[in-house]
Formats: structure tokens, C-alpha cells, sequence
């Protein structure tokens, strides 16, 4: 079984969809710390043909925090504002029609727990995309929450029966062949390809939010890019 594990993010790059496609199961790292101007609640759209940062308000968040424990505002009028700025943003968009629908119904879920909030957007967006990975929170895992960094992926993969992990590539200095070989785990790292598409016909702006690539490309098109990637050791 392949396997990866990442951080639920707020609408990510495409790069995070191709992990989930290229591995049989997937953890949402969920009870691992939130951690402050990250990409947890903020993701890059094109707006006026600039990457315009956006973010999900929360309500006292904390790097001491765990994702699972960090509540979102309760404030509807926060979401409202943020529908309105993709509506605004991408109206003129060939997959408008297509995309926004099911991005409305994301952002709108009248949920305030932030690992609860974006899974359900992580499972919206996959069966969209038609991605079938297994998705699995990591608090659900009966797993020793004393270990840190690498000694707890590799207890996960152990416990899950993982016999490949996969990482994102910028994770290369964080994790040891030979201590998932020694595991009997194969390592590899994900290294995404950028697929260049039409924005409006400005200059391409590469690695914006999933959001910006539904609304410019079909559904098909991005099972194409889903594929643009390279494993390596």
C-alpha cells in the first residue's frame, strides 16, 4: 500500500492533489500543531492578474494549538466575503459554471472546527477530480503521540501497513533512506511538473490555489495535469 500523509489545507496547489492521486491512502494530518502564516487557512488566487493572498478568519488561533483544536470565526459574513472574492475573481472563467458551484458549497459549510471544515473540502475537491485514495484522519490512529518528525511517520506507515511512503519533494532533508529501508518501506518524493494554462491571457502565474486551476481547466484536463509529476528516490 502506498501511502501519504500532509497537513489539510485551505484549498492547495495542485501539486498537494497529485500526492493523494499517487498513493492508495492518505493522511490528513490533522493532529499535528497549526502553525501561523502558513498554508493551513490562506491560499494565492489570481486577482486582477496578480497571486493575491486569501485567507479562512480563525477564532484565537495558536501554534500551540492543534489543527484539530483551532476553531474557525464564527462569522458568516467571513465566508460570504470570501465567495464573493472567487465570484468576483473568476465570473469571466470558461469553468465558472462548472467550478464555482462546488466551491461555494465548501467555503459555505456551516462548520467552525478547521480539520473538520477542510476535510470535507479535501473530500469535495477529490471527487471532483475523481481521486479515490483513502482518505484517513491521523487522530483517528492508535499511534504514540510522543514521537516526532520522521519517528512518527514512519509508526504510522508501520500501523497502516504501508509498504511505499510518499512525500512532497521539499521534504527531502527531513527524512532518512535508510531508515525506511531499514523500515522495509520504500521512500519517494513527489516532484510536481507545472503544467502552464490560459489565465485571461495574462502571463501565466504558476502554483495558485486548486481554485484558479478548476475555474480555467475542465475536469479532464486536470486528471491530465494530476498525472505531470516525477517520483524520485
Amino acid at each position: 500500500m502506498k501511502l501519504g500523509i500532509m497537513q489539510p489545507y485551505f484549498f492547495p496547489y495542485i501539486g498537494y492533489w497529485q500526492l493523494i492521486k499517487a498513493v492508495d491512502k492518505y493522511v490528513i494530518f490533522d493532529d499535528v500543531n497549526y502553525i501561523n502564516r502558513g498554508w493551513v487557512n490562506r491560499n494565492r488566487l489570481l486577482i486582477n492578474g496578480q497571486d493575491r493572498m486569501v485567507s479562512l478568519k480563525l477564532h484565537e488561533s495558536s501554534q500551540n494549538k492543534l489543527i484539530n483544536e483551532t476553531e474557525i470565526l464564527e462569522d458568516q459574513d467571513n465566508r460570504s466575503k470570501l465567495i464573493k472574492t472567487v465570484e468576483n475573481c473568476y465570473r469571466k472563467a470558461p469553468y465558472y459554471k462548472t467550478a464555482c458551484p462546488v466551491i461555494e458549497e465548501i467555503i459555505s459549510l456551516k462548520e467552525n472546527n478547521l480539520a473538520l471544515y477542510l476535510k470535507n473540502s479535501i473530500q469535495q475537491v477529490c471527487s471532483y477530480l475523481s481521486l479515490d485514495a483513502e482518505l484517513v484522519d491521523s487522530s483517528s490512529i492508535k499511534k504514540d503521540n510522543s514521537l516526532r518528525g520522521q519517528d512518527k511517520i514512519l509508526e504510522i506507515c508501520r500501523l497502516l501497513g504501508a509498504y511505499e511512503y510518499i512525500n512532497a519533494i521539499g521534504g527531502q532533508s527531513l527524512y532518512s533512506q535508510k531508515a525506511f529501508s531499514t523500515n522495509k518501506i520504500k521512500l519517494k518524493f513527489l516532484k510536481p511538473s507545472v503544467t502552464e494554462y490560459r489565465q485571461f491571457g495574462n502571463k501565466f502565474v504558476p502554483s495558485l490555489s486548486i481554485i484558479d486551476v478548476m475555474m480555467f481547466n475542465s475536469p479532464e484536463e486536470i486528471k491530465k495535469m494530476l498525472s505531470s509529476y516525477e517520483l524520485i528516490d
